[in-house]
């Protein structure tokens, strides 16, 4: 595929500003990208935009998405579907719709329905691990009837890690929701748990004992970083959350630990000032303003 006609990004927050970067360096690709923040010179997007000159930076998703065969679609869960019809009467047919939103399978065919519905050509690309540090090499599973002949493209690209999973849409959906009940929600039962030791004065002693039920090698630095991704990202985890309890619905279960994760994580993104880079400072500044809360 020629890739002179440009690749649009939907979305510039921490996963478009990696692939931005990447998608230039690895390919020497065009890119062309629209977030909904770039009317902000303040916001993350717009300083992520200034410190990529080699990105055109379009004041409308339409614009950025004439022209470019294929559109890649990193934006908040919540706004999936929306993108997708943004860019609906403006996307070429036959451009590949590359979905990398951390969806519901539900969701997810809504969003295919309306890309399909103009013509374009539907990718389900669910990412396996954190963005970091594998970057555009990592783990992804690809997913629809189009998802195989996108694969070459890809790896082009430097999406080396990328597989085809499956030619119908929904099953890499679900691996992804279904591993989020575990990892987004060990983030919220380690902010809890630490916090409320913290409080006792337990903390370290619930550390080590967690070596007994999964000998990890640094317990404090899983948990050091677990609850700082919660107090940088759990708004944009909370939305996770709540795609990953209508996954579980939609399996038939009642989703008791995703939607309680989703208002842990609520709570985490509430305080974006709390220190992250000690585990002790950490808690007792969560402890604090838990304490002025319960007070008021």
């Amino acid at each position: 595929m020629n890739f002179d006609e440009g690749i649009c990004l939907l979305g510039f927050g921490e996963v478009g500003q990696i692939l931005a970067a990447d998608l230039h360096t690895v390919a020497a690709a065009q890119v062309r990208a629209f977030d909904l923040q770039f009317d902000d010179a303040s916001s993350i997007p717009s300083q992520g935009a200034a410190r990529q000159p080699d990105m055109v930076a379009c004041s409308s998703a339409v614009e950025a998405v004439e022209g470019c065969n294929i559109v890649i679609s990193v934006v908040t869960a919540s706004e999936a579907v929306v993108a997708a019809r943004s860019v609906a009467d403006a996307i070429g047919r036959g451009a590949f719709y590359v979905d990398m939103n951390s969806v519901a399978p539900g969701t997810r065919l809504e969003t295919a329905a309306v890309i399909e519905g103009v013509g374009g050509r539907f990718v389900e690309a669910v990412v396996m691990s954190p963005i970091r540090p594998q970057r555009i090499a990592a783990p992804i599973l690809l997913g629809g009837q189009h998802a195989e002949e996108f694969l070459d493209s890809a790896t082009t690209l430097g999406f080396t890690g990328a597989r085809h999973f499956s030619s119908e849409i929904g099953p890499a959906s679900a691996a992804k929701m279904s591993r989020s009940v575990i990892v987004k929600g060990i983030e919220a039962l380690l902010g809890e748990s630490l916090t409320t030791a913290r409080h006792y004065g337990v903390e370290h002693t619930v550390l080590e004992s967690l070596a007994d039920l999964l000998p990890l090698d640094d317990w404090e630095a899983i948990a050091t970083y677990m609850i700082s991704r919660s107090v940088q990202h759990g708004a944009r985890r909370a939305e996770e959350m709540r795609e990953v309890a209508r996954t579980v619905s939609e399996a038939g279960l009642e989703p008791w630990m995703s939607r309680a994760a989703v208002a842990r994580q609520e709570w985490a993104a509430s305080h974006p000032h709390v220190p992250d880079r000690d585990l002790t400072e950490t808690l007792d500044v969560l402890l604090g303003i838990t304490e002025e809360e319960n007070d008021s």
